[in-house]
């Protein structure tokens, strides 16, 4: 599918990403030294131009050192501060026009600043793993950042050999040579730079469960210490796959890989046909569950169905919320009901100044934004009626595969599934800030 292309410059981070061009693959070949945190790279980046002519275009890079720049096969001018490259070519790429640049860096990768702290690349006590959201992929490769450019991916890692590799997509090849072992994966999807995930440690592989003819690949790639806790704790990530197939349609991508660090991680974090957990959320004892469901579901909301720009963030973390409850209710724990009521009564505590619609950068990742999204997508199917709502999402999980998308396109998407207009319901929900009263169903829990 094409990626629906954002009107304009992304609100949040106006100096990420650049408009006059879209990439459609990205090839990246690294090598990665863990013990001085030294990583050199190539990047061969395919990309289309827009309406205009090219006389210049950027690139989104943290502070590497640049070691050239080359536009279809041709040296070209370059400056490279502030987080960004700025492109010169030899030759001005026409309107429509596709073309290639291939930039070489080197450097020790660092997380780039944020109003959340560090994001992207993150050296550990014994290796590396990168989690990018919202703009934290320029910490490692050069890219145009924004949700919207969706691009395929060949990410080839060399690293000394007692590291493995994990990166979203497939493994192709693994190749030793003396001391050091190249991997190389492909993500054909069309992929964010933000969810382009990588990790490099000592890690276990284990297969979850039988995929069976035609199933769905799942691994998790663990320190062998925490095999036993993992495996109680995502023993039953199989069943959510089922289910989230069963309620969302497909799973949109070839596997779906988990890693556990061996560090403490705040949150886990998804990427593309990956999540990455951290050793803290392995306790043996199921207590980050929902977590486990969560990242899960973003691999359909958040990952396939991407965001047009960060304004929408909502539609990533509501869906992903409501699957938490959505897997509680089918799982023998408490229903949608009941968690959307406890929902309710924690926000109704708190300050009514978030509007889901545009939350503005600093709340993008407020509990609250959480929350009153998963309440949404619950209002919506006390309104539509459980068949009218699951159809509604396989929907939109299914004709917005690969793209991007916004709040008006989703309420339009709904309104194709009601018997009445839901005007009403989204603009209290959706676009301003006083919390509506609780929905109620009549669904209860799910049968």
């Amino acid at each position: 599918m094409a990626v629906q292309q954002s009107v304009g410059q992304d609100p949040y981070f106006p100096g990420n990403g650049d408009l006059r061009y879209r990439v459609h693959r990205y090839e990246l070949t690294l090598d990665y030294r863990p013990a001085p945190n030294r990583l050199s790279g190539t990047a061969r980046i395919n990309a289309i131009a827009g309406r205009g002519q090219l006389t210049e275009f950027q690139l989104n890079l943290a502070d590497f050192r640049v070691g050239r720049v080359k536009v279809d096969g041709r040296a070209a001018h370059y400056t490279h501060r502030g987080g960004k490259v700025r492109v010169r070519p030899a030759k001005p790429v026409r309107a429509g026009a596709a073309f290639t640049v291939e930039v070489q860096w080197s450097g020790n990768p660092r997380p780039v600043s944020s109003p959340w702290g560090g994001l992207g690349w993150e050296e550990l006590e014994d290796g590396a793993l990168v989690a990018s959201q919202p703009v934290g992929a320029p910490s490692w490769y050069p890219c145009n950042d924004r949700p919207a450019d969706k691009a395929s991916y060949q990410i080839s890692v060399t690293t000394p050999s007692a590291y493995a590799v994990v990166a979203g997509g497939r493994l192709l090849t693994r190749t030793t040579k003396a001391s050091t072992t190249t991997w190389v994966y492909e993500q054909a999807a069309p992929t964010s730079s933000y969810l382009v995930g990588l990790s490099i440690g000592k890690y276990q592989t284990v297969l979850l469960g039988d995929p069976g003819p035609g199933g769905v690949p799942q691994h998790g790639h663990i320190p062998a210490h925490l095999l036993p806790r993992f495996s109680r704790d995502f023993a039953r990530q199989p069943a959510m796959m089922e289910l989230f197939q069963e309620l969302f349609g497909p799973y949109p991508f070839d596997e779906y890989a988990v890693v556990v660090t061996e560090e403490e991680l705040d949150v886990p974090v998804e990427a593309q046909g990956l999540s990455l957990f951290g050793s803290n959320h392995v306790d043996g004892a199921r207590g980050s569950e929902r977590l486990v469901a969560h990242e899960l579901a973003h691999q359909w909301f958040g990952n396939s169905v991407s965001i047009a720009d960060w304004r929408q963030i909502w539609l990533n973390e509501g869906f992903a919320k409501y699957a938490e409850w959505l897997w509680s209710e089918r799982s023998g724990g408490r229903g949608a009901q009941q968690l959307a009521a406890a929902a309710h009564r924690s926000l109704s505590a708190l300050p009514q100044d978030l509007r889901l619609a545009d939350p503005g950068r600093k709340s993008m990742f407020d509990d609250r934004l959480y929350q009153r999204g998963g309440l949404t997508l619950h209002a919506v199917r006390c309104a539509l009626g459980d068949d009218a709502f699951f159809r509604m999402l396989r929907g939109w999980a299914g004709q917005h595969r690969g793209g991007a998308v916004t709040t008006a396109a989703f309420t339009a998407h709904v309104a194709r599934f009601a018997d009445e207009p839901l005007d009403d319901l989204f603009d209290a929900w959706v676009y301003r800030t006083a919390l509506p009263r609780l929905p109620s169903s009549g669904t209860g829990a799910a049968d």
